[in-house]
């Protein structure tokens, strides 16, 4: 697959940061980034499994194209390790022209009065706190530059209350805001801040579901389109955010959810 020159959806010579892209939902974003013309950057905590991904994402691009994507590791939580993501694209690729955060956490499962302070803490910290420090790295940049654009992977959750995963659903939620705050504060300086939303996507997150036929029947039973969706079907709106065509889109937050929050 190649995008022809002048597309809405070219991203030739752009540099991508893409945290969790290790597997699932990141890992389909970056694979279509670098299709779509983007040096990508493969961040998760493991060196060894961002590689596999990244000589795979090399290998379908072929000879034309060499290294489109390197490995870069960093945990989220560490904002050390966000620092020297940061220092090291730049030192291997240069300008950050697209940044998404797509890694996230969720620990502890049940009623918000049985969660842990450490538990609550550590999903904050990783799943807001850490966006909020990243984005943060690299928006001077974009600033000055008068571009860039920064995609937070949130969740339906955060539009929903849960009797078990509450608590990662307010940290969904605070996305939503730093979300919006960030495109205030920055779209005077031509920066663009969204959000996505995933509805149920057959991730790790929720192999107990689609594992389960019966289970994947019933959770699906009242959603639209009657499925549930695939990592691919997030990475397409990412791309149209990060490229010429999402130019005017900012400080929205996308919901991809086969339809699960209209009915």
């Amino acid at each position: 697959m190649s995008v022809a020159a002048g597309s809405l959806f070219d991203l030739s010579g752009k540099n991508a940061i893409v945290t969790g892209s290790s597997k699932g939902i990141g890992r389909a974003i970056a694979e279509q980034l670098a299709l779509h013309g983007a040096n990508v950057v493969i961040s998760s905590r493991k060196a060894d499994a961002c590689q596999a991904v990244a000589d795979d994402i090399n290998a379908k691009l072929g000879a034309n194209a060499p290294n489109k994507a390197i490995v870069i590791p960093a945990h989220i939580g560490d904002k050390a390790a966000l620092q020297n993501l940061v220092d090291e694209t730049h030192a291997q690729l240069g300008a950050i022209d697209i940044l998404v955060c797509n890694a996230a956490v969720n620990p502890v499962y049940g009623p918000s009065k049985e969660i842990p302070d450490s538990a609550f803490e550590k999903i904050m910290q990783c799943n807001v706190l850490s966006n909020h420090w990243l984005c943060h790295m690299v928006l001077p940049e974009m600033e000055a530059r008068g571009d860039g654009s920064i995609i937070i992977i949130s969740s339906v959750g955060g539009l929903k209350a849960s009797n078990v995963i509450g608590t990662y659903n307010i940290s969904k939620a605070a996305d939503f805001a730093l979300v919006r705050n960030l495109a205030s504060e920055y779209g005077p300086k031509g920066v663009r801040v969204n959000a996505v939303a995933p509805g149920l996507i057959k991730t790790d997150f929720a192999r107990a579901l689609w594992e389960d036929p019966k289970m994947l029947e019933r959770v699906t039973s009242t959603v639209p389109l009657r499925r549930i969706g695939d990592p691919e079907e997030l990475a397409g709106v990412v791309v149209f955010l990060a490229s010429k065509a999402g130019s005017y889109a900012t400080g929205q937050n996308w919901i991809i959810d086969g339809g699960s929050t209209i009915v």
